[in-house]
């Protein structure tokens, strides 16, 4: 079965799109802020329990997570803050009362807060996914002052019915679909709803918890990758996603690398640091643009 969210139009087929002031890649920073239950089992692991049982608490592996909150976001800021990259937080919305001080330190910052479900759960568990959505859009509100435009579900998680009732409930972009280099349209019964490109190759978790790779493997992943869409978007626009999680990245012997593959993305010009939100609305003025040329896309980024 074809994707039944999304129409099926080859790169090679689109219409050239483009950046403003003739960038060639959209590059985005992703933070995962995450809350895990101690009372339920853990959503990874790093330390298997003795005899291979599960316990409930799993204190290794939920110190292991909680190391990320007190100390390893605090390097990933750092890094950020230094090269002045404003990042998309994807938020679990009870981090706002549970360690309120971290979505400060990002409203401070100017970064945007994204959607992650209320707590870390994959969403196919939850006896009412609308009330989730609602509870955590509501809750980030109160907190920050905004709802929040973006959406990624805990895991990369949906059911069925999950971009219709993300549409419905005003959300405008979603990032669990890592199946492209431009932003798209989705299929909702009601409403609109884009995705915006996310990744699972760039991406902490597969790289480092699932893949085992050495600390090197993000910057040489980045670094690699970036020279490719960069050479693409010299005639359509890419855009590149790095996701990070401050458990796996704001560790001691992988922060460099963060840092490192930033500064090599930064020493190339035609590229723009944005956030999720800002590659929406410049995606829309671009498409906007191709039904009328006379228009110029305005989008906000930071350009190296």
């Amino acid at each position: 079965m074809s994707n039944p969210r999304a129409e099926y139009v080859p790169i090679i087929d689109r219409k050239p799109i483009k950046l403003p002031d003739g960038a060639r890649v959209a590059v985005w920073v992703i933070v995962n802020v995450e809350e895990w239950d101690i009372n339920e089992p853990m959503a990874r692991t790093v330390l298997p329990a003795p005899q291979g049982v599960k316990v409930i608490p799993d204190i290794p592996n939920y110190s292991w997570f909680e190391y990320g909150l007190r100390v390893g976001f605090w390097r990933i800021k750092e890094v950020l803050d230094r090269h002045g990259i404003k990042a998309t937080v994807s938020l679990n919305a009870h981090i706002c009362k549970s360690y309120p001080r971290i979505v400060e330190a990002c409203l401070q910052s100017g970064w945007e807060i994204m959607g992650h479900g209320y707590i870390q759960r994959a969403i196919n568990l939850e006896k009412d996914e609308r009330d989730v959505v609602r509870r955590t859009n509501q809750l980030i509100k109160e907190f920050t002052g905004k709802a929040p435009r973006g959406w990624m579900g805990p895991g990369l998680a949906e059911t069925f019915d999950t971009p219709d009732i993300l549409a419905e409930e005003r959300i405008e972009y979603i990032c669990d679909w890592v199946n492209d280099d431009q932003p798209y349209p989705m299929k909702v019964k009601k409403g609109t709803l884009y995705s915006i490109p996310y990744t699972v190759e760039l991406n902490d978790i597969p790289i480092y918890v699932v893949q085992n790779h050495r600390s090197p493997e993000l910057y040489k992943r980045a670094r690699d990758y970036f020279d490719t869409v960069y050479r693409e978007g010299a005639s359509s626009a890419r855009v590149m996603a790095i996701s990070t999680h401050p458990y796996i990245s704001g560790v001691p012997h992988r922060i460099k690398y963060l840092d490192l593959a930033l500064q090599y993305i930064k020493g190339h010009a035609g590229v723009l640091f944005m956030t999720g939100s800002e590659i929406l609305d410049w995606y829309k003025a671009a498409t906007i643009q191709e039904a009328r040329p006379k228009g110029r896309p305005r989008a906000r980024g930071q350009s190296f």
